[in-house]
């Protein structure tokens, strides 16, 4: 049997269900879903965006790479110059496209 069983019907105006669907879209939830989680206390956040698992898995490449150089430097007390350049440029231009793609749009709601 469904533990759900009591079922509650809530008027809006078309406004307030615009912005019903739009939060239910944005966050991948269902209207039911997300009202349950709004009741448990938790606003459900927009689902990222589809470049947002390849940036990850680049930062995670980048990453290693300066953990790599560190390594290096405290391991022979030199450090690789010209990878650890590379890799912060690559840092930063992953940070740009970052803020490009996600956090700039997520400002302009």
């Amino acid at each position: 049997m469904n533990k759900r069983s009591i079922e509650i019907k809530v008027r809006l105006t078309v406004d307030e269900a615009i912005k019903l669907t739009k939060l239910t879209v944005e966050s991948g939830y269902s209207r039911e879903a997300y009202i349950r989680s709004l009741l448990d206390g938790q606003i459900p956040q927009p689902i990222p965006p589809p470049d947002y698992y390849a940036m990850m898995r680049e930062f995670n490449s980048i990453g290693n790479n300066l953990n790599q150089v560190a390594q290096k430097a405290h391991t022979l007390n030199v450090i690789d110059v010209k990878r650890y350049d590379e890799n912060v440029k690559l840092f930063i231009d992953a940070l740009t496209k970052i803020e490009e793609t996600i956090l700039l749009p997520m400002k302009r709601r």
